[in-house]
């Protein structure tokens, strides 16, 4: 079913229910537990974004000075304003992985913290189908939710080892001046991989697929989604 198909027929059912349930128990009425499961996952691996990308302002403060807007506030609400997949112009509206190179190109001199989020963020848009909640007709990519998983795992491993022409750190997040003083960046990164994780394992159960195991070197290169 399309989406327009799907969302038509939401709209059908709880107009014809809206006299005898509430608002809430009526949108559920077309959800099965699986994807009320996924409301929560995406829900949080979106606030998990949000609160890295004010993380990373905070100890790379320098970067907001780089990009078109310069309150890292402002910053967040340009992300929540924008629906679907992330592409702005100041990135030259690279997207998903594209964007996340940018944070470890040397010559890139815009806002390094902006395209880390913009990667990130729109990576995992992608693997939940661009959604913001789930629906009876709405079915997963189990090898996308798992590649993405293994993307964030990447990023993690480069934004510790990979460096500079001036051998610092493109973005200093758990380690300052070679001091691990922060571990809240690890924390979340791993929170974010293992929800990715175990909702890859939720939609391969359900779907009775089967996911593609994907092995990485140690020249962490991103891995594309599947189309």
């Amino acid at each position: 079913m399309t989406t327009l198909g799907r969302r038509q027929f939401v709209a059908l059912v709880t107009g014809s229910l809206l006299g005898g349930c509430g608002a809430y128990e009526v949108k559920n009425l077309v959800k099965s537990d699986i994807d009320l499961v996924t409301d929560e996952f995406i829900a949080e691996t979106r606030l998990l974004v949000r609160e890295l990308m004010g993380k990373f302002y905070a100890r790379n403060p320098d970067q907001l000075r780089r990009g078109a807007i310069s309150n890292a506030e402002d910053r967040l609400r340009q992300l929540q304003d924008t629906p679907g997949p992330l592409a702005f112009e100041e990135l030259g509206y690279a997207q998903e992985i594209a964007a996340l190179e940018l944070v470890f190109e040397d010559t890139f001199s815009g806002d390094r913290v902006f395209a880390l989020t913009v990667g990130l963020g729109g990576m995992l848009r992608r693997a939940y189908g661009y959604n913001t909640e789930s629906f009876l007709f709405d079915s997963l990519d189990s090898q996308a939710l798992s590649t993405s998983a293994r993307n964030i795992e990447i990023l993690l491993w480069r934004l510790k080892n990979n460096r500079n022409s001036a051998g610092a750190p493109f973005l200093i997040s758990s380690e300052y001046r070679g001091r691990t003083d922060n571990l809240s960046f690890e924390r979340i990164f791993g929170k974010l991989i293992a929800l990715q994780d175990m909702m890859s394992r939720i939609a391969r159960d359900a779907g009775d697929r089967r996911v593609t195991k994907v092995v990485h070197t140690a020249t962490s290169v991103f891995i594309p989604l599947p189309i």
